[in-house]
């Protein structure tokens, strides 16, 4: 899971032993660690969106005329 300290807390990654940055981090889902966090409000969880990718329709060469 990605997550992000709250508005104006620094929080510790206990297993880099340093600050998780502002931007957020990926850390362990299956952490209790960060599932405390997330409950006590210390952290937000950060849904990851695929925004910079753009589709692309698909190509159907069956129907391509020459």
């Amino acid at each position: 899971m990605f997550v992000k300290p709250a508005p104006g807390l620094k929080i510790r990654d206990p297993e880099l032993k340093d600050l998780i940055p502002d931007e957020g981090r990926n850390v362990s889902d299956d952490d209790l660690y960060w599932h405390r966090r997330l409950r006590d409000g210390d952290v937000v969880l950060v849904e990851k969106s695929n925004a910079s990718a753009v589709a692309q329709p698909a190509r159907n060469i069956g129907s391509e005329q020459s």
